[in-house]
């Protein structure tokens, strides 16, 4: 899929090769959307990826002396749903963050890559435009600030040259006088693609509203700003009769399409009656509703992951891989353009991680990388270098099985086993992360993991039944 692969030890190296390689080369931090559309083709003529996932100090979420909040670009969606700062002063972005795909996805996946990528149907983008939120953009030019409304120019096209790099998002956090919230809605209640999505900021003087941005994604080319509806709101109280015609102010900024998701008809009605109820939510003080407190991230506490003495290196097609997996060392020669599922399964002979769908929609590829839960089908192989890695082969204590895998044998949660490995790999997590999960934790725990054969339920059972195995 590419020809070189360049992992970074500064930012200064990174806008040095995007310098040297131009519109051929691609950062990746989590590479969860860019390696489909090298995949599919949506990214012609990429030959060189650009790996800036073990660049110190990158992964910080910051508030200033000003009251600006700042996200570094390899800042994980994960990390923004369980920051304590965000969720008392960009709950809108926390709620976005953790719709995002599942587990897995969010450990790897970065807000950064979410607004780089451009789809309208991107989650993240929709509450930071609303946050009135900006990007600084730099290169060997220097550095420029874009306000996130003017970044997008169309469909996955936005100002981003081939040669900058982002390395900053910024806005200023929301003040005791200010609520906001998000909603998606999709066609099923994780892994999905939004079909609509809004976010709402308000600033109220008392009960009255003297600022209102209402933000639309997946209804235009961009992001749009409902501006009818937010001029509408300035001046008023949330009454019942304000929401409603708020709503179909709303619903008239719509501009959809009809897709394979939706009709663009539903999509206008689902602006209308969404943002009737986030108004309604904001009124009664439950715009957190649904959102939990302690969202189960399968994530490793650590955050940084850098190897001691990192240097920047470059993966050719004959270049080695030295890795650890399941306790052993490992030394690859060649492997560098594949994903790293297919280096477990092709090159280390370790094949109890399955490939489903190969592009992290149904976890049967979910190893630990560093600590933290991630869809193999979704790594560049060149991450593995210096890494620790677990598979389902090294679940087990020699010959004492995990007790998730136990319970799954004494529960009958296996039938025909093509996903166990994904889900006993998530639940192993969980307990490491939750000693006794209640039954929403575990479900949160394998969102991103599909079964055709159970109907989950024996499989949340054995979950359960292991959890107070660890316990005893």
């Amino acid at each position: 899929m590419w020809n070189q692969y360049i992992s970074a030890a500064t930012t200064d190296d990174v806008i040095k090769h995007l310098s040297e390689h131009g519109a051929q080369a691609r950062i990746v931090a989590g590479a969860t959307d860019l390696i489909l559309e090298l995949e599919r083709g949506i990214r012609p003529g990429v030959e060189t990826l650009i790996d800036v996932s073990r660049i110190p100090n990158l992964n910080r979420i910051t508030l200033d002396e000003d009251g600006i909040i700042h996200l570094g670009p390899l800042v994980t969606h994960n990390q923004v749903a369980t920051s304590k700062l965000l969720r008392e002063r960009a709950y809108p972005l926390v709620r976005a963050s953790w719709e995002v795909g599942a587990p897995q996805i969010r450990n790897r996946a970065t807000v950064a890559g979410n607004l780089i990528t451009a789809s309208p149907a991107n989650d993240t983008i929709t509450p930071l435009i609303a946050l009135d939120a900006w990007v600084v953009l730099k290169s060997m030019r220097g550095e420029r600030q874009v306000k996130l409304q003017n970044f997008y120019t169309g469909v996955r096209k936005t100002v981003l040259q081939p040669d900058e790099m982002l390395v900053d998002i910024a806005f200023k956090g929301l003040d005791a006088n200010q609520r906001g919230t998000f909603v998606k809605v999709a066609l099923r209640r994780a892994q999905a693609i939004s079909v609509i999505n809004l976010a709402i900021v308000l600033s109220f003087q008392d009960t009255v509203i003297t600022r209102a941005a209402i933000t639309l994604g997946a209804v235009a080319p961009t992001i749009i700003h409902a501006e009818m509806a937010e001029a509408y709101l300035i001046g008023k109280e949330l009454t019942d009769q304000v929401i409603e015609r708020a709503a179909e102010l709303a619903r008239n900024a719509a501009r959809p399409i009809d897709d394979i998701r939706s009709s663009a008809d539903y999509r206008r009605e689902m602006v209308r009656v969404f943002t009737a109820r986030a108004l309604q939510a904001i009124h009664n003080g439950r715009e957190q509703a649904g959102m939990p407190a302690n969202p189960v991230t399968l994530m490793s506490a650590n955050l940084e992951n850098i190897p001691a003495n990192f240097s920047s290196t470059q993966h050719g097609k004959e270049s080695l891989i030295h890795t650890r997996i399941n306790g052993q060392e490992f030394t690859f020669t060649g492997g560098s353009e594949k994903t790293l599922l297919r280096l477990l399964r092709e090159d280390a002979g370790l094949i109890g991680t399955k490939e489903g769908c190969a592009e992290g929609e149904c976890g049967a590829c979910t190893v630990f990388l560093d600590g933290s839960a991630v869809m193999a089908c979704m790594v560049p192989a060149p991450r593995a270098d210096g890494a620790e890695i677990v598979t389902i082969e090294g679940l087990a204590n020699g010959d004492k099985l995990h007790p998730v895998q136990d319970a799954f044998i004494q529960d009958g949660a296996v039938q025909c086993g093509y996903c166990s490995p994904g889900f006993l790999m998530s639940a192993a997590k969980l307990l490491e992360e939750r000693s006794s999960p209640t039954r929403n934790e575990i479900e949160q725990a394998i969102t991103g993991n599909l079964c055709r054969c159970t109907g989950y339920y024996k499989i949340v059972q054995a979950i359960e039944n292991a959890s107070k195995v660890q316990e005893t």
